[in-house]
C-alpha cells in the first residue's frame, strides 16, 4: 500500500465534487467538525462506557472516552508523521500526509458511534437475541448473510453504518466523511461470516459496496479471492487508532476504579508506575513530593498522565518500526503487542487486573445484568412489531420511530435492521425510558 494513495480527501457521495474543492488541507477538519456537530456524537454523554452513569462521582462514559482517544489519536498521528518524514523526505511533497494526525483525530471521536446503550451487553443482548433468544426462529426468514450480520452484531461495523448509510431522508454518502476518515475506523475489514470465535467484523452486507469502494480507491490490499467473503489489511492508520483506544480504556479505568474505592491507591499506583523503570519511578514519586501534591487523586492524575505519555512513545515507535509490514499488510497483532517488554508485560498485567477486580465489580455487573435485560425487552417488543406489522400493537410501537428509519419497508430484513439502528442508537436513559413505558412501568400522568 502507497501512503500517497491511502491519504485522500474524496467525500463519501460527493466524489463529483472532488475535482472542484481547493482547500484540501481543511477536508480533515471539516470531518471532526461535522462529526462533533452531530446528534450520534452528543448522545455518547449517556451512554455507559464501564461503570455505571455519573452518582457521585463522575466517570468515564462514552463521550469523555471519545474526546480522549481523539486527543491521543491526534498526538500519534502527529509523532508518526513527523518520524516518517524524516525517514522518506519525499512525503513532505505530499501535503496530505502531514495530516495524518487530524485523520486519526477525527477517528478517534467516532470509533464508538456505534455502540448501543449498556456498553458490552448491549451487543450481547442483540446477538442473543438471534442465537439463542426469541429471535431464533427468524433464521430461516432472512438470508444467510444478513444472518451472521445481526448474530455477530458488533458496535464498530455499526459505526460504519451510522456514518455512511442513506437513512431516510439524508444525503447520498450518509455524513459525507472523506474516504481516508471512514476507512481509519474499520478496525476489522472484512464481512460478518468471517467474524470467527471473537465476533468481530468491519461491515453489515448492506454497507459492504461502499467498503469496497473506499478500500479500492485506497489501494487497501484485498486479501479476498472472486467468490470468497470480501477481506481486506487494514488501514495503517486503524493501528493508531486503536492503540489510542487500547491506552485510554485500559489507562482511564484504573483511574476511575481508584476514585470508585474498587482499587486502593497503593495497587493504583503499583499499577501505573510499573510502566517504568526503578530511578524513573523515585523520579516520579519524588516530583509529586517536590511540587507539594498530597491529595491521592492528583498523584494517580500525575501518574496517569506519565503512563500514558510512555505508552503513546511507545505505540509510535512500534509503528515506525514495523510500517513496512503495515504497509505490505503482513503486520499481526496490535501496536500495543510490539512495544518494548516492560511497557507490554505492564500493560498485560494492568489487564489482568482489570478482568479481576474491574470488569467484574458488583457496579459493572449491576450495569450489565440491567442493561441486558432491558435492551432483550426492547429486541422481544421491537422486533415483533417489525415481523408483524399488522398487529395493533405493533402499529403503536412502529409509531415511536423516527421517519429517518425504514420500518414500513415491505423487505423484512430492511425492517429488523431499522429495529437496531433504532435500539443501537439510544441512550441509556432513553433506552431505560422505551422499556418502561413499553412494559407500563412508566405513565405521563404518573
Amino acid at each position: 500500500m502507497k501512503w500517497q494513495q491511502l491519504i485522500s480527501n474524496k467525500r463519501l457521495g460527493q466524489e463529483n465534487r472532488h475535482a472542484l474543492r481547493h482547500d484540501d488541507r481543511s477536508e480533515f477538519k471539516r470531518d471532526s467538525d461535522r462529526l462533533i456537530y452531530s446528534a450520534p456524537f452528543r448522545r455518547l454523554q449517556n451512554k455507559t462506557q464501564v461503570f455505571p452513569l455519573p452518582g457521585s462521582v463522575f466517570v468515564h462514559n462514552r463521550l469523555t472516552h471519545s474526546l480522549e482517544v481523539s486527543s491521543l489519536g491526534k498526538s500519534l498521528g502527529d509523532d508518526v508523521a513527523r518520524k516518517l518524514i524524516e525517514i522518506h523526505p519525499e512525503l513532505s511533497k505530499y501535503p496530505l500526509f502531514e495530516e495524518i494526525g487530524t485523520i486519526v483525530q477525527t477517528a478517534g471521536l467516532a470509533h464508538d458511534l456505534g455502540n448501543p446503550p449498556f456498553g458490552h451487553s448491549g451487543e450481547k443482548a442483540i446477538q442473543a437475541f438471534f442465537t439463542e433468544g426469541e429471535g431464533l426462529p427468524l433464521k430461516s426468514k432472512v438470508s444467510q448473510r444478513f444472518w451472521e450480520d445481526i448474530t455477530h452484531f458488533e458496535g464498530n461495523a455499526n459505526a460504519f453504518r451510522l456514518l455512511t448509510h442513506r437513512f431516510n431522508g439524508r444525503r447520498e454518502g450518509g455524513y459525507v466523511m472523506t474516504y481516508s476518515t471512514l476507512a481509519s475506523i474499520v478496525k476489522y475489514p472484512f464481512a460478518s461470516s468471517l467474524a470467527g470465535e471473537h465476533g468481530k467484523f468491519g461491515f453489515f452486507v448492506s454497507e459492504e459496496p461502499i467498503f469496497k469502494k473506499i478500500a479500492d480507491e485506497l489501494g487497501l490490499f484485498c486479501k479476498s479471492l472472486p467468490g470468497e467473503p470480501l477481506q481486506y489489511a487494514r488501514h495503517p492508520l486503524v493501528f493508531l487508532m486503536e492503540a489510542a483506544d487500547d491506552i485510554c480504556y485500559e489507562i482511564m479505568d484504573i483511574e476511575d476504579s481508584h476514585k470508585l474505592k474498587l482499587l486502593s491507591y497503593s495497587e493504583t499506583e503499583d499499577l501505573l508506575l510499573g510502566f517504568f523503570d526503578e530511578d524513573t519511578r523515585i523520579n516520579i514519586r519524588q516530583r509529586l513530593v517536590d511540587e507539594g501534591v498530597t491529595d491521592e487523586n492528583e498523584k494517580v492524575v500525575y501518574m496517569r498522565a506519565c503512563a500514558v505519555g510512555i505508552l503513546e512513545s511507545e505505540c509510535v515507535k512500534a509503528f515506525v518500526e514495523h510500517e513496512q509490514e503495515i504497509l505490505e499488510g503482513t503486520f499481526k497483532g496490535s501496536l500495543i503487542d510490539s512495544i518494548s517488554p516492560l511497557q507490554r508485560d505492564a500493560y498485560k498485567h494492568c489487564q489482568k487486573v482489570s478482568i479481576k477486580k474491574i470488569y467484574q465489580s458488583k457496579p459493572v455487573l449491576d450495569v450489565e445484568l440491567s442493561g441486558y435485560k432491558i435492551m432483550e425487552t426492547l429486541m422481544k417488543d421491537l422486533v415483533g412489531a417489525a415481523v408483524e406489522p399488522e398487529k395493533y400493537h405493533s402499529q403503536q410501537l412502529i409509531k415511536r420511530f423516527s421517519s429517518q428509519y425504514d420500518i414500513q419497508s415491505q423487505d423484512l430484513e430492511t425492517r429488523i435492521m431499522a429495529v437496531i439502528d433504532y435500539i443501537s442508537g439510544m441512550t441509556d436513559v432513553y433506552a431505560l425510558d422505551i422499556y418502561q413505558k413499553i412494559n407500563g412501568i412508566s405513565l405521563p400522568i404518573i
